[in-house]
C-alpha cells in the first residue's frame, strides 16, 4: 500500500473542550450503575443491590475526591484541570450534579422499587407509618429488649459540648425541653443509631414480609430516652467527613505508626456533606449546621431512609432467591485439574486464568503448594488488598514457618484497606516473613508472585501475574485475568522487580515486563505511536484497550493523534473517561463503551494490531496519572498462541455486548445501543456459560478415564 501523503491539520491539545472533567465523568459512572437499578429487566433484588452500590460509591467519592477538592480550595489552589475547571468550579458543578443524582436515587427507591417490593409481598414500613396494634407491640418490645440497653443519648448544654459525630454514622437529632418549666431553654440532643444492631428489622406477619428500619424504632420510643424532657422534634441526619489520609512519608520515621495514627483521624475529618430528612425542623437543622460548619450547598434533603447502602442488608437476607440472579459458582480451570502438581502443569505451558468465570483457587493453591514443597526455596509476593480471612496470608505464614525465604510487600497505603493490611503485615512478620511496607512516595499496585524452586536442571522460577488483587473474596465479584508461567525471561524480570522493591537494584533493561513509574507510560506511548506509523503507511491499524479509568492527558492526546491518523480505536472503560468522542477531525475513529453488569469489570487488557503481528498485554494499571506516574505497576505480554486467541475472544465478546454496554456520547452522557431487531448478547452471561461448558467437558473426560481404566485392568 502507498504511504498516505495528505496533510492533517494540527490540533491544539491545550484546548479544554477536548477533555471531560474527571470528577463529573465519575458521576456519570454512578448514573450508569443507577440505570441498572432502574432497569426493570433486572431481577428486583439485583436492582436493590445496584441502588445500594450507587450510595456506597457516592460516599467514597465524597470522602476522597470531593474532600481533596475542598482541601485545594482552602489552600487557595486555583490551577485549572485539563477540562479548564478550577477546584472551586468543579465543586460547584459536582454539587449540582450530585443533587440531581441523589434525587434520582430516591425517586427510583420510592416510585419504582418500594411499589415493586410491595407487589412481591415485601413491605418496607414508610416513615411515620401508623403501625397496627400487633406490629406496635412487637416493635416496642424489640426496643426494650434489644435496642434500649445499647443506646447512649447525648444532651448538649453549657456543661456538655456538642458531641463528636463519627464519619458515616447515622444519628437522630432532637430538640428537647425540660418538663414543667415554661421558661426552660430548648436544648439539642442526639442519639447514634448503633451499627452493632441490624438496621433492617423483620416484623412478624402472617401475610407479608414486613420490615422496619432501626432508626424508626428508636424514633418511635425516643421519649423513653429523655424521661424528664418533652421531645419537640426528632429527625435523622448523617455526615460525611474528609477521609483522605495526609501522610508526610519523608518525615515519617515509621510508616506503620504514622498510618495507624492517621487512621484514627479519619473519623473526625472536616464535615463535607450533610444528609438530613426532608422536612427537618429548621431550628434543629440550624443548630447542626452551625456545629458542623456545613455550607448550604452541602446539605442533602432526603425523601426516604438515609444511607441507601442499607439495601444491601436486605439483599443479603435469605428467602428471596426468586428475586435475585441465580448465584454463579466459579468453574474449575481445565488445565489445572484438582490434586494436580501445579508446577508440573505450568512447566507444560503458560496458563491463563479468567476470574470470576474460572475459580481463583489455583492462585491460592499455587502459594499453598509452594509453602509445602521441599524444593521451593523462596516465595515473593506483592499484596495490595486481601480478604478478611485470607488463605494466601495463611499459606505465606506457613511457608515461613516451614523454613522458606518469604518476602512480602504489603501496601499500607491501599485506601480504606490500611487497617486490614497493618494487621496482616504484623502477622506475617511474627511468622518469620520479611515484610516490606511499600515505597516512599509510591503505592505498589502491581500483582505479582514469584516462586523460586530447586529442580534437577537447576533453579527454576514460577511466576503469577494478574490484573486484580490477591483477594479470594473479590475474585468472585471482579472480572480479572491472570497468567501462570515459568518462562525464563519473565522469571528474570520478576526477580528484578522484587530486588527493586526490596532494595536499590534497578535493572538496566527488562526482558518482557514494563513497570511504572519509570518505563510503563513511555511503553504505552510507543505502542500507540507504532500504530500511527502503520496507519500513515497506509496499512490497517487498530487499538483495543480495556481498563477501569482513562484520564491521563498524554495518553489521550496520543489516542487522538492515532485516531486522526486512521487508527481504529475501541476503548472499553468502566468508570472515568476524560477523552471525548465525536469531536470532528479529532476523535471520529474512537468509540468508548462502559459495561456495568453483575460482575465489576476490573481487568486491564491492551491490544495492538502491529501490522498483523498482533500483540496482547495485560496490566495492573489503568491509563491514569496516578497509575503511570505515582505507582508501581506492571504490564506483561501474553505471547502463547492459544492464549492470545483466548484474549482476542474475550475482547470480541465485550465489543459485541449489546445488553450491558453503554456508549459515550459527545456531550459526556452514555446511552445503551438500540436493540430493536437485534439478537441480545451479554458478555458476562456468555462467559459464565462458556466456563460451565468447559467444566462439564472436563468432568466428562474424567469420568471416561475412570470407566476406561478398570475395563482395561479387567482384560
Amino acid at each position: 500500500m502507498k504511504e498516505k501523503t495528505e496533510k492533517i491539520e494540527k490540533v491544539d491539545y491545550k484546548k479544554a473542550e477536548l477533555y471531560y472533567n474527571r470528577e463529573l465523568s465519575w458521576l456519570k459512572f454512578d448514573y450508569r450503575v443507577l440505570s441498572e437499578a432502574r432497569d426493570k429487566s433486572n431481577p428486583l433484588f439485583e436492582r436493590l443491590k445496584f441502588l445500594s452500590i450507587t450510595a456506597s460509591n457516592l460516599d467514597e467519592f465524597f470522602m476522597v475526591r470531593v474532600a481533596a477538592l475542598k482541601d485545594m480550595v482552602h489552600a487557595g489552589y486555583t490551577k485549572e484541570d485539563i477540562s479548564g475547571m478550577t477546584p472551586e468550579r468543579q465543586l460547584s458543578n459536582i454539587n449540582e450534579e450530585t443533587h440531581s443524582l441523589v434525587n434520582l436515587q430516591y425517586s427510583t427507591y420510592n416510585r419504582s422499587l418500594v411499589p415493586a417490593l410491595k407487589q412481591n409481598g415485601i413491605v418496607l414500613i414508610p416513615h411515620h407509618e401508623v403501625l397496627s396494634k400487633k406490629q406496635a407491640a412487637f416493635v416496642d418490645r424489640y426496643f426494650e429488649d434489644n435496642v434500649y440497653p445499647v443506646l447512649t443519648p447525648m444532651a448538649v448544654d453549657s456543661s456538655r459540648p456538642f458531641p463528636l459525630i463519627r464519619n458515616k454514622s447515622l444519628n437522630l437529632g432532637a430538640l428537647v425541653k425540660k418538663k414543667g418549666e415554661k421558661e426552660a431553654e430548648v436544648e439539642f440532643a442526639t442519639v447514634q443509631v448503633p451499627s452493632v444492631l441490624p438496621r433492617v428489622v423483620k416484623i412478624p406477619d402472617d401475610e407479608e414480609r414486613v420490615f422496619i428500619f432501626l432508626e424508626e424504632i428508636i424514633e418511635r420510643n425516643i421519649e423513653k430516652l429523655f424521661l424528664n424532657y418533652d421531645v419537640l422534634c426528632i429527625h435523622p441526619f448523617r455526615i460525611m467527613r474528609n477521609a483522605d489520609l495526609s501522610i508526610g512519608e519523608d518525615e515519617a520515621e515509621d510508616l506503620l505508626k504514622e498510618i495507624e495514627k492517621q487512621l484514627k483521624k479519619r473519623q473526625w475529618g472536616e464535615a463535607i456533606r450533610l444528609e438530613v430528612e426532608e422536612g427537618i425542623d429548621k431550628a434543629l437543622l440550624k443548630m447542626i449546621r452551625k456545629e458542623l460548619k456545613i455550607a448550604q450547598e452541602d446539605i442533602y434533603y432526603i425523601n426516604g431512609p438515609l444511607d441507601l447502602t442499607v439495601l444491601m442488608k436486605l439483599y443479603g437476607m435469605e428467602g428471596f432467591e426468586r428475586l435475585k440472579e441465580a448465584p454463579y459458582e466459579p468453574q474449575p480451570v481445565p488445565e489445572l485439574p484438582s490434586d494436580c502438581d501445579i508446577f508440573e502443569e505450568i512447566r507444560k505451558r503458560d496458563i491463563l486464568l479468567h476470574h470470576p468465570y474460572q475459580t481463583f483457587a489455583p492462585v491460592v493453591e499455587f502459594i499453598k503448594q509452594a509453602s509445602r514443597d521441599e524444593n521451593v526455596l523462596a516465595i515473593k509476593q506483592t499484596l495490595y488488598r486481601v480478604s478478611g480471612n485470607s488463605p494466601i496470608i495463611a499459606a505465606l505464614a506457613q511457608a515461613a514457618e516451614n523454613g522458606k525465604q518469604v518476602s512480602v510487600l504489603v501496601e499500607l497505603k491501599a485506601r480504606f484497606d490500611e487497617e486490614n493490611n497493618i494487621v496482616w503485615a504484623k502477622m506475617l512478620e511474627k511468622a518469620g516473613c520479611h515484610v516490606i511496607y511499600g515505597l516512599v512516595g509510591l503505592k505498589t499496585h502491581s500483582k505479582i508472585t514469584l516462586v523460586v524452586r530447586r529442580e534437577e536442571e537447576g533453579i527454576k522460577r514460577y511466576v503469577h501475574l494478574g490484573t486484580g488483587n490477591y483477594n479470594d473474596a473479590t475474585a468472585k465479584l471482579y472480572t480479572d485475568l491472570g497468567l501462570l508461567t515459568c518462562r525464563q525471561d519473565i522469571g528474570e524480570d520478576a526477580t528484578a522487580v522484587f530486588n527493586m522493591l526490596s532494595g536499590y537494584s534497578e535493572p538496566r533493561s527488562w526482558n518482557k515486563l514494563s513497570l511504572a513509574p519509570l518505563w510503563l507510560k513511555d511503553r504505552f506511548l510507543y505502542l500507540i505511536r507504532r500504530e500511527i506509523g502503520f496507519a500513515q503507511a497506509g496499512r490497517e491499524a487498530r487499538i483495543i484497550a480495556k481498563m477501569n479509568s482513562l484520564c491521563d492527558k498524554d495518553i489521550i492526546d496520543a489516542l487522538y493523534e492515532a485516531g486522526r491518523a486512521g487508527v481504529k480505536i475501541d476503548l472499553i472503560v468502566r468508570g472515568i473517561c476524560c477523552l471525548r468522542t465525536g469531536i470532528p477531525g479529532v476523535s471520529d475513529n474512537i468509540t468508548v463503551r462502559s459495561i456495568v453488569g453483575t460482575f465489576l469489570e476490573h481487568s486491564r487488557i491492551f491490544y495492538f494490531e502491529n501490522g498483523k503481528d498482533e500483540e496482547y498485554y495485560l496490566a495492573s494499571a489503568d491509563w491514569m496519572p496516578r497509575n503511570l506516574n505515582r505507582r508501581v505497576e506492571i504490564l506483561f505480554p501474553v505471547e502463547q498462541a492459544d492464549l492470545k486467541e483466548r484474549i482476542a475472544h474475550v475482547l470480541d465478546c465485550l465489543l459485541r455486548d449489546n445488553q450491558k454496554a453503554q456508549f459515550l456520547q459527545p456531550d459526556g452522557s452514555y446511552e445503551k445501543v438500540d436493540k430493536r431487531g437485534k439478537e441480545l448478547f451479554g458478555a458476562q452471561k456468555f462467559f459464565c456459560k462458556e466456563a460451565k461448558k468447559a467444566a462439564a467437558a472436563l468432568e466428562e473426560d474424567i469420568l471416561e478415564e475412570r470407566v476406561f481404566i478398570p475395563e482395561k485392568h479387567h482384560e
